[in-house]
């Protein structure tokens, strides 16, 4: 996924295996990589041990019968590979037809957990010739150490809370939360890690997992957030990349107020595309005319700045978590109608599916416990990227915001706005934006949707354009499509390209 995020002061925010011994060679035909980086000849000659995926991934997640999980042990600082170590869950479901190597599968986030993605892929040619392999990133899911800032139940209390106005005084107590969760996370977490859990650290895992699985070299499928992993990982591996597939793209060369424009722009642009659906269809929340939807959105959710509506859960719908509950109904068409409920519901005086919804995006379990996702995004994104610390371009961001995604515009702009989370982290930044030029990378493909509301269809054009890579354009309206949306034309150039390396047609659009 590509995240919006609107809480703790932050308008938004940036979006949303190795060497094997011996001398074999693999399906395609790649000879075997030499010997690992010095130092880290321990973490990439290991064999991982297989087992049962009980005590893995979210208690709601369901493996298939077939799932086996591991875990394989990094530096937690490569630069000091004696120091500290981490331990990487991974998920297999292994092939089952003639094998061509493992297929490393990422979800995006930053954050979220990949071990079930497994199932991506099945009953196709995918899951006759790899091992598919899901993976938590280091700090992420069933990975350890684990990313940890908040309590459950302070958690449930910062969800609960008004936002807070861009008055003087507004913008000082949204900077004081923001600097009291980072030094949550210091304390909970630890600097050290926190300092390494990065796009930086991860690819280099990646390549540790992709010798400990005896591949030569990398077949990946990442989405969102994962396409930056595997654009990374091109650019500091390319002579072991087998096949990337990268769809959903976070375009690296920009900075973080140009991303967050760019993703509000494309909020924006579902939104009114849902609007329009909804209007044709009887009692529409929104109203039968496409033209007032954004302020009849604004007349049902601007009464909980004060006054949060009712619900089952004794929590109560708060503003935020409407806003992030139709943020997230948002991400895929499929939860259009569940939105107009959630709409509908709240005209009422209710706030049940929006507040389900808004759970849904923060990982907030049926027993009040959460996952790690939100805490593992704000850490991730902290480190990744440059800190947004001048004021004046805070309150030119917070304005040009909410120009760009007016239903999301409370109305209460000042001109004026917090600095975001990440100038108060407690470890500095390892990345920056950069435009990606490498040399001697094999044919990949970025898939990109013209509708895509949290990573829009031009930073695919971008990502391809630098990577020289093959384009695949898939029309509608959702985040992520292959393998996922159901469309032949887009499956059928994809798994073409990973098993037979079969570049798809110029210009293909599905």
């Amino acid at each position: 996924m590509g995240w919006v995020r609107s809480g703790r002061g932050v308008l938004v925010g940036a979006v949303l295996a190795l060497v094997a011994a011996g001398c074999t060679v693999s399906k395609d035909g790649a000879a075997p990589l030499s010997s690992p980086p010095a130092g880290l000849e321990r973490f990439y000659a290991q064999t991982p041990e297989w087992g049962q995926c009980e005590g893995f991934g979210d208690p709601a997640d369901r493996f298939p019968p077939n799932a086996e999980c591991t875990k394989i042990t990094v530096p937690v600082d490569y630069a000091n590979p004696g120091g500290a170590t981490a331990q990487i869950a991974l998920s297999r479901i292994p092939a089952s037809g003639e094998k061509i190597g493992s297929l490393l599968l990422n979800p995006g986030g930053p954050g979220v957990s990949g071990l079930s993605m497994v199932g991506i892929g099945g009953r196709t040619p995918l899951a006759e010739r790899f091992d598919r392999v899901g993976f938590d990133p280091r700090g992420v899911g069933s990975s350890t150490p684990s990313i940890a800032c908040l309590t459950p139940q302070e958690a449930d209390s910062e969800r609960a809370e008004p936002p807070e106005d861009n008055t003087p005084a507004g913008i000082a107590e949204a900077e004081a939360d923001n600097k009291t969760y980072a030094d949550k996370c210091a304390e909970r977490t630890g600097t050290e890690f926190l300092a390494h859990v990065g796009t930086r650290e991860v690819v280099q895992d990646m390549d540790v997992i992709r010798a400990a699985l005896g591949d030569p070299k990398l077949s990946y499928l990442g989405y969102s957030y994962g396409t930056k992993l595997g654009s990374a990982y091109a650019e500091k591996f390319p002579d072991r990349v087998r096949a990337l597939v990268l769809d959903g793209a976070v375009d690296s060369s920009q900075d973080p107020v140009q991303e967050s424009l760019r993703q509000a722009a494309g909020f924006q642009g579902v939104f009114d595309a849902y609007s329009a659906h909804c209007a044709t269809k009887p009692d529409c929340p929104l109203g039968a005319d496409p033209a007032r939807s954004v302020a009849r959105f604004r007349e049902l959710v601007n009464p909980l700045w004060t006054r949060p509506a009712a619900t089952t859960d004794s929590r109560g719908l708060s503003y935020g978590d409407a806003i992030t509950g139709v943020q997230q109904a948002l991400y895929t068409d499929d939860l259009w109608q569940v939105l107009t409920l959630g709409l509908g519901e709240l005209r009422d005086g209710r706030g049940d599916t929006l507040l389900q919804l808004a759970d849904m995006y923060d990982g907030r379990r049926d027993d009040g416990t959460y996952n790690n996702t939100q805490d593992a995004f704000n850490a991730i994104r902290c480190v990744d990227d440059p800190r947004i610390a001048d004021p004046a371009v805070a309150a030119r961001q917070d304005t040009e915001y909410r120009k760009a995604a007016p239903f999301m515009d409370d109305g209460r702009g000042t001109g004026a706005a917090p600095l975001e989370l990440c100038v108060s982290w407690p470890v500095p930044n390892t990345g920056a934006p950069h435009k990606i030029s490498v040399e001697g990378l094999p044919k990949t493909v970025v898939v990109s949707t013209t509708e895509d509301p949290a990573t829009p269809y031009q930073a695919g054009v971008d990502l391809a354009r630098q990577l020289d890579a093959a384009l695949i354009t898939y029309r509608g309206n959702r985040h992520t499509a292959a393998l996922v949306a159901g469309d032949e034309c887009l499956d059928s150039a994809v798994i073409a390209y990973l098993t037979d390396l079969a570049e798809p047609a110029a210009d293909l659009t599905c």
